[in-house]
């Protein structure tokens, strides 16, 4: 297998808090990973770590995208870490409630355009190309995601679900090799998880995608994910497959309680 995001001793303080406490964690190609643990454990935390809104007290950040060699993320901004291959949603839903969703798609999407400010302003023929070639892959982004119903409307009308789903596409529209779900299914009813479900397997599947998600629907996580990390007061106490996980004592005890016997 092929390390594609390497966490080493990742370590976070505000003030005399330890929010995480020296974890490790790594993510294969082309794996559904998910990180566990009960609310206050450090996972939203852990996310922030790696994605540039928190620098670490301590330890590494290490990406190997496909094809390219290794990359250390520690000290980057948000927005070098996206171009870098990382895209993330958050827990509770970020759109631009004032545009449409297809803008909100061409948002990400704007990541990867190499027009400048200066050909922007000028409306030079290559950033209209530019321009028209970004509409072009955002729609087919909601085609994919099976949003292209919606593409004109305004994002604060969509129902809840499709807009989980929109986020998931202005994500994958910075063009990502590895996509952070944080609490994909809050919120949802049983159908929109299924659907969410089957959406998470098509990315991995389909779209080269792999994934590293936190979420709370454990009927969810052990359907879906080759490798589960677990987590509690900020330090990693387990981790294995969901079958590993399902039968450790004290994850069982800590996490999934009477959970694990359906899940």
């Amino acid at each position: 297998m092929e390390p594609i995001l390497n966490v080493k001793n990742l370590t976070m303080n505000f003030g005399g808090l330890k929010a995480l406490d020296t974890v490790n964690l790594t993510v294969e190609k082309g794996q559904i990973a998910a990180l566990i643990g009960p609310n206050g454990a450090g996972k939203t935390t852990f996310f922030n770590c790696i994605t540039g809104i928190y620098e670490p007290s301590e330890g590494l950040v290490e990406i190997t995208p496909p094809g390219k060699p290794t990359q250390k993320l520690n000290g980057l901004k948000t927005n070098y870490v996206t171009e870098r291959g990382l895209a993330r949603t958050f827990q509770n839903i970020r759109l631009f409630e004032g545009m449409t969703v297809l803008e909100n798609v061409m948002i990400g999407r704007h990541c990867r355009l190499k027009s400048g400010i200066i050909k922007a302003m000028l409306r030079t023929s290559s950033q209209k190309d530019e321009e028209k070639q970004a509409v072009y892959d955002s729609y087919e982004i909601l085609e994919k995601i099976g949003l292209d119903q919606y593409v004109d409307e305004m994002a604060v009308n969509l129902p809840y679900g499709a807009q989980r789903r929109l986020e998931i596409a202005r994500a994958l529209a910075t063009d990502p090799f590895l996509l952070l779900l944080d609490e994909p299914a809050a919120g949802m009813n049983p159908q929109e998880t299924k659907e969410l479900d089957e959406l998470i397997v098509w990315l991995r599947d389909n779209e080269n995608v792999s994934i590293l998600l936190i979420e709370h629907d454990m009927k969810l996580v052990m359907s879906l994910s080759d490798n589960i990390h677990v987590v509690d007061y900020g330090k990693k106490i387990a981790e294995g497959t969901p079958e590993e996980v399902k039968s450790n004592p004290e994850v069982i005890k800590a996490y999934l309680g009477d959970e694990s016997e359906d899940a």
